[in-house]
């Protein structure tokens, strides 16, 4: 299996003065033709919103949008009538479709917000504009991996209009879980926190790693880490 690392050093960045952001793919006016995106998965972004800011009112069409919390809260409203406060390990996952229009606000006078944004192109485009959230159960909090996304809405997962799966990684020193990649499929697994091998290859704090081959990856963590594992068509 050959595995590919993207670099935390080697991604985009923006700073807003109340917003930093880490791109791993080209977005806004940061280019890289070689990072245009990977399979169906477009658009990685590592946000850290001051206290009291946030994205304002802003419009989407034809693209799958979540955001996973990772520190701090994240306050979201949408033309769909939603307004919603979500809190570390939540995700809220809006399909633009047709279109929508929302607006992302760190709610916050005095702590941080941390979130990764996250694109995912649709399955077709013009779909009717949906929203809906995955909140962890109680019994699921620690678990090494959990099913966060899916296209058939299978254990509880938020329902995505693409043919993708999301994992939640987090695994304590010295633990081990695996993902099986079956033939033609690829996948991407995001390293949020703590260190990680897969099949042997380092990771730290926003780096990447990928493959389009199939196999098993071994996924260990070398102290507390959380990460998100993209199984893509």
């Amino acid at each position: 299996m050959n595995l590919t690392t993207r670099k935390s050093a080697h991604r985009g960045l923006a700073n807003h003065g109340w917003l930093k952001s880490h791109h791993t793919f080209s977005f806004a006016e940061y280019h890289d033709p070689a990072h245009m995106g990977f399979r169906s998965l477009r658009v990685i972004n590592e946000d850290h919103v001051a206290p009291a800011a946030g994205f304002p009112t802003h419009p989407h069409r034809d693209m799958e949008i979540f955001s996973y919390v990772v520190s701090g809260t994240i306050q979201h409203k949408d033309s769909l009538g939603n307004g919603r406060k979500l809190i570390p390990g939540q995700i809220q996952l809006m399909s633009a479709g047709s279109g929508v229009t929302h607006s992302e606000f760190n709610p916050s006078s005095s702590e941080p917000l941390h979130l990764l944004q996250i694109w995912i192109r649709p399955r077709k485009s013009g779909l009717t504009p949906s929203y809906t959230e995955w909140h962890p159960a109680p019994d699921s909090y620690h678990l090494s991996k959990v099913l966060v996304i899916s296209p058939d809405g299978r254990n509880s997962s938020a329902t995505i209009q693409q043919d993708a799966d999301v994992w939640r990684i987090k695994l304590q020193p010295g633990e081990t879980t695996t993902h099986l990649l079956p033939p033609t499929r690829a996948a991407w697994l995001q390293l949020i926190s703590g260190d990680l091998t897969v099949n042997g290859h380092p990771l730290t704090p926003g780096d990447a790693i990928h493959t389009e081959d199939p196999g098993t990856l071994e996924i260990t963590a070398s102290s507390q880490a959380e990460a998100l594992l993209f199984d893509l068509a």
